[in-house]
């Protein structure tokens, strides 16, 4: 019986190839699609969950109200993981985790590479695999590294390094303890190497400052320990550990399972951030999977009566109800077979493409079993959602009027696809408008003014002897004429790097002191190299005014929060440190795009500094800039490679993220309008064909073509309208949750929703018309001279 049922199946197949191939493309590329957005949920929903101890596993977070608003952010002091493994007995262990930079030079290779400064139980708490060397003691001694394998080999060509010495930050030497195998995507701590924390003690980095917020902390937490109590004992380590300051900063545990998704900071709670991304796509593929299940059923059942014959002839033959359900089910799971494997095909040839898109590595395994488990649920799944309406319809036929040949679907049949046409175009209206939204949202952003001139502008990081030369190295610049202007910050213009609160000022009040400000610093010139307009007052600039060490500009943000009206001269207090304003500057963007523009202060030279920011001569070739600049540095500092970056580059990769997500969208929006058109095609053939002779007549008696086209497609422009009605308001809430996520975001106007309409409305008249101009150009003849 199986064997007959799989024969029916197979020559039903290939005896409407068309159908066939039809029916089983549209499933794969819905099922191809899912299987791509499954993987990349996957990943987004392992990030840190894969530590052997990961339940146990916390990062410490600040949280304190700025600005009459609460929030909550991951950096804390360098001295808060010590006290809190000294005073609590429920912490096992604390490990403390700082970014950094740096060169690292074997022999004549040099190569900037970002690594992470951490204490010696970082890999006992934090599970990793090793080549070789031990991992639980690699840190111990303060001269010791730890590379990963992709490190060592472009390093050393090889990973046989155990013992091997790298010069770091070209002066210390440090000996390979461990080589690490290639750390996994899905960790914050993805790195080339690791240094021990007495790195940062050297650099006298490791102060007791309990308000200087500048690494990450993580416990690990006794087995069984409460973190409710943990979290309502620490509450107020900080207050307590800076006795007569106004410090009002709390201190909380959170876990780290939950801290890449639940990331977002509102009201000092931390909620889903990236979670709601995650559960876009996830309705994304839920759009997709039913929009091709959707596809399947209705070239199915627009079929069904080519195959009235059968189900009589097996319901005479004494085949029950249940029994057909079985086959004709049996037969959709097997072309959802088919579709399953011919997605696996599409996923591999276009996961490379995928991966670059998304900036990632996924794969499948399928030397792993559980993934063929997946697999084969996922086709039994598909096969039984795609298969189960035609099924019941299939074995509904009664026998006697199919042994006829009189027998026709019923009205309720028909009404039952038409549901099914409006639940498809639903959700591909929906992807369509979320796709133009976050289209819209994304141009919103770029075309917002930013406040200086990116053009022409690089920035190099001080290292080596470069601070202490910079005067020397200014001038070379200019003198050469590579460069029209150069000063140096504490950070890149495109970056925020440090904040601060606690600023008082004649008039200010006490809530005054929680205004939050961001700190930038320049020496001269900062307002002439970076484009930034002047309002009032004059720059900074210590070569003429050599008091300007301790001046400051603020931003109009800062003005307006300060309610000053006359800034020029104010001194601002920080404790025992003065800051006299000597200029106003119009607000810029530092920060991210989508966000208001804060309170800045640039600060003189009493503040440090870390980058140059030189404005290129636009007069010369840009190369010969570039190699003019590189000369000079290799002349003032030849043990450090020239590195550069340019400032609009740099800005254009704050939108990397939103427009990765409109992409994806974009992507998945264009497959479910091709899986929507092809059932279309399928419904508009089935009409077609059940109303040939009407269509005959209708000829007959003077109808033109055009007459008849108009017949046959203004019942599914009728069905997309009511789409359109349906999704609409669905499309609406979903992207305003999206919005949420940006302070700086579009209206969500009319217009997206008149585009829409339009678009949906063309493709539904191009698809159905080719049907429809088909069957009403046909020769009435043929179709009105057989019973």
């Amino acid at each position: 019986m199986i064997k007959n049922y799989f024969l029916v199946a197979w020559r039903n197949l290939l005896r409407n190839r068309g159908f066939s191939f039809i029916n089983i493309f549209g499933l794969a590329i819905g099922m191809a699609a899912a299987i791509l957005i499954l993987l990349w949920i996957k990943f987004e929903t392992s990030v840190d969950r894969e530590y052997a101890l990961a339940d146990r596993i916390y990062v410490m977070y600040n949280r304190d109200t700025f600005s009459g608003e609460k929030w909550a952010w991951s950096t804390t002091p360098t001295v808060m993981g010590p006290a809190i493994k000294k005073d609590y007995a429920e912490v096992e262990e604390t490990v403390r985790v700082s970014n950094d930079r740096l060169l690292l030079t074997v022999g004549d290779k040099q190569l900037y590479s970002r690594g992470l400064i951490v204490d010696s139980v970082f890999f006992k708490v934090f599970d990793f695999e090793a080549i070789s060397g031990d991992l639980i003691t690699s840190l111990n001694n303060p001269n010791h590294i730890v590379v990963t394998e992709e490190l060592a080999l472009q390093l050393f060509s090889t990973t046989d390094v155990l013992g091997r010495t790298v010069k770091v930050d070209s002066s210390d030497l440090f000996k390979i303890s461990a080589v690490l195998k290639d750390m996994p995507n899905n960790s914050r701590f993805k790195t080339s190497y690791f240094l021990p924390w007495e790195i940062i003690k050297k650099r006298d980095w490791d102060n007791g400052n309990w308000t200087n917020n500048s690494i990450s902390n993580y416990i690990l937490l006794r087995e069984n320990a409460d973190i409710n109590a943990f979290n309502e004992k620490v509450r107020d380590i900080t207050i307590r550990n800076t006795p007569g300051s106004p410090t009002t900063t709390e201190v909380f545990a959170y876990p780290i399972t939950q801290a890449y998704l639940y990331g977002k900071s509102e009201d000092g709670k931390l909620v889903a951030g990236k979670l709601v991304t995650v559960r876009m796509f996830g309705a994304i593929v839920t759009f997709i999977v039913i929009i091709a299940c959707i596809n399947f059923m209705n070239l199915t059942t627009a079929r069904s009566e080519k195959r009235a014959k059968e189900v009589g002839v097996r319901k005479v033959a004494g085949a029950s109800r249940g029994v057909l359900i079985v086959q004709f089910l049996g037969e959709c799971i097997l072309l959802s077979l088919i579709a399953g494997l011919l997605a696996l095909v599409l996923v591999f040839v276009s996961l490379p493409a995928f991966n670059s898109l998304i900036d990632n590595h996924l794969q499948m395994d399928l030397s792993h079993p559980f993934f063929w488990i997946n697999f084969l649920g996922f086709v039994l799944f598909t096969g039984i959602l795609a298969g189960s309406y035609p099924a019941f319809l299939l074995s509904s036929f009664p026998p006697v009027t199919a042994l006829k040949g009189t027998f026709r679907v019923s009205p309720s049949g028909f009404t039952i696809r038409k549901v099914l046409v409006v639940l498809q175009f639903t959700f591909a209206i929906i992807l369509i408008i979320s796709t133009l939204i976050i289209q819209k949202q994304i141009k919103f952003a770029q075309n917002r003014e930013l406040g200086y001139d990116q053009e022409k502008l690089i920035y190099v990081p001080l290292t080596g002897s470069m601070p202490r030369q910079f005067t020397y190295i200014k001038q070379a610049i200019l003198k050469s004429g590579a460069g029209v202007g150069v000063t140096k910050s504490l950070s890149p213009i495109t970056e925020q790097w440090s904040d601060g609160w606690g600023y008082s000022w004649p008039g200010s009040e006490p809530d005054d002191e929680k205004l939050d400000f961001i700190r930038f610093s320049a020496d001269a010139d900062f307002t002439k190299v970076m484009g930034v307009n002047l309002i009032q007052g004059r720059d900074i600039d210590i070569y003429t005014y050599p008091t300007d060490s301790n001046s400051v500009l603020l931003n109009e943000a800062a003005v307006k929060k300060m309610r000053i009206k006359d800034p020029i001269g104010l001194v601002i207090s920080d404790e025992d440190t003065k800051y006299t304003v000597v200029g106003v500057i119009k607000d810029f963007i530092i920060g991210s795009p989508y966000e208001p523009i804060r309170p800045m202060m640039v600060m003189g030279p009493g503040s440090w500094f870390n980058m140059m920011h030189i404005k290129l001569n636009p007069d010369r070739a840009l190369s010969d800039n570039l190699q003019q600049i590189e000369n000079i540095l290799k002349e003032f500092n030849p043990n450090y490679p020239f590195e550069y970056r340019f400032v609009d580059e740099q800005y254009a990769k704050k939108f990397e993220n939103t427009r990765r997500t409109a992409t994806l969208s974009s992507l998945f929006t264009a497959l479910a309008i091709i899986i929507s058109c092809l059932g279309l095609f399928g419904l508009s053939a089935y009409m077609a064909t059940n109303r040939v002779k009407e269509i005959g007549v209708r000829k007959v008696l003077g109808a033109s073509v055009k007459d008849i086209v108009i017949l046959l497609t203004k019942d599914f422009l009728k069905l997309v309208g009511i789409s359109f009605l349906i999704a609409s308001p669905i499309a609406w809430y979903f992207m305003r949750e999206w919005l949420k996520e940006y302070t700086y975001k579009i209206d969500m106007s009319v217009d997206v929703y008149v585009l829409t309409g339009l678009l949906c409305f063309i493709i539904a008249v191009a698809t159905v018309s080719l049907q429809a101009i088909r069957a009403a150009t046909s020769n009435p003849v043929k179709s009105l001279r057989t019973e």
